[in-house]
């Protein structure tokens, strides 16, 4: 049953956005879709460059009315400016937001208010006795909200997406293991390590490692077990299995798939990717998955694996943590942070510059695409 928290006034309203988002936006418009006064969550993009009017102001705001009017039930809008500059006789942004407002309009979805958050105060477009200086910022005081809401954020939009840092002695162990896996499968299956792995001497083959080796013989279970995983008690094998998974493409998507769905949904694209190796056609149910359409997935489940995904990365060597990278990033994206999302596609990219999932997320932030999923009600 969803918590609802009434706002008295607009500044009881800006104390709340922050709970909506889950971070304290910085530099950012953000929108609130509403529905007969209650909001449908909350969606943010950057500030454009230039606060003046101009082709960078009109596309953010293109992108975020169109956005918006994809919310079926959505019947007006709040708007809210998080910005450096200082709130003076002439409101930062006002541009942009006589844009939206414009745009909003147009496709029957009113702005109710729009406000800005200043480096010295706050206040609204709309209040033509707005004092100089705005409102001040100690008005925006945290709302007397229930227990059920969670804490009040400090960090902004980039804060939670710098991969854990596991000490020296774990990585190391993670390398060891990883290399000792690839030697398994190099003697049972006769996979070839990956180019990550170097040409040194294959070591003895470890028993932990031929013991890892048989668990890949049936993916689907492996990666719902992961799930079930104490991320911050992974052991070196563990992770060394897992990057292995995750740095080939067509396991890596049965991965995914899994995750944003059930393990017999991972079943299903383990057989249809068998079949497609073979010749056949893709399933494009399966496919379209990826792209962000198709039932909401758990977001628990995606929370759950985003964070052994995380962790994976920062205990592979850089060489072999691509893979892993740009898992984080459809996840994140996924789960509705493409600020997150952009940031690992990138460090992905700068370890392979050809990745094709971390080059496909980057286009989906780059495009403003978000899952399809983003758009219905729970």
């Amino acid at each position: 049953m969803p918590t609802i928290v009434r706002a008295a006034d607009a500044a009881q309203f800006l104390s709340l956005v922050p709970r909506l988002l889950g971070f304290v936006p910085a530099r950012s418009l953000v929108v609130v879709p509403m529905c007969r006064g209650r909001s449908l969550g909350a969606m943010r993009v950057d500030l454009p460059s230039a606060p003046t009017p101009g082709p960078a102001s009109d596309a953010v705001a293109a992108t975020v009315v169109g956005l918006a009017c994809r919310i079926a039930d959505a019947d007006g809008a709040m708007v809210v400016v998080y910005t450096d500059a200082a709130v003076t006789g002439i409101l930062p942004h006002r541009a942009l937001v006589e844009s939206l407002s414009d745009r909003a309009e147009a496709c029957g979805l009113p702005i109710a208010d729009a406000l800005v958050v200043g480096a010295n105060g706050w206040g609204s477009y709309l209040d033509r006795d707005l004092p100089p200086g705005g409102h001040p910022l100690t008005n925006l005081v945290a709302h007397d909200a229930p227990d059920s809401l969670p804490a009040p954020p400090t960090g902004d939009q980039a804060s939670g997406a710098a991969l854990p840092k596991p000490d020296d002695a774990a990585r190391a162990a993670v390398a060891q293991a990883a290399r000792a896996l690839d030697a398994a499968l190099a003697a049972i299956c006769g996979i070839a390590p990956s180019a990550a792995a170097g040409r040194a001497p294959a070591p003895r083959i470890d028993p932990a490692a031929l013991e890892a080796a048989c668990e890949l013989d049936d993916l689907p279970a492996l990666f719902e077990q992961v799930l079930d995983w104490d991320p911050a008690r992974l052991a070196a094998m563990r992770a060394a299995m897992i990057g292995w998974c995750l740095g080939r493409p067509a396991l890596r998507d049965v991965a995914l798939v899994q995750w944003a769905s059930d393990q017999a949904g991972g079943d299903v694209a383990m057989d249809a990717q068998r079949k497609w190796e073979d010749g056949a056609e893709y399933p494009s149910d399966l496919a379209s998955v990826m792209w962000g359409e198709g039932r909401r997935p758990d977001p628990q489940r995606l929370e759950g694996a985003l964070e052994l995904a995380r962790v994976v990365a920062a205990l592979l060597p850089k060489a072999r943590r691509a893979g892993a990278l740009a898992v984080c990033g459809w996840l994140a994206w996924a789960l509705g942070r493409s600020t997150h999302a952009d940031r690992y596609a990138a460090q992905a990219l700068r370890i392979e510059r050809r990745h094709g999932l971390a080059e496909i997320v980057r286009s989906f932030v780059a495009a403003g695409h978000l899952p399809d999923w983003a758009f219905r009600p729970e």
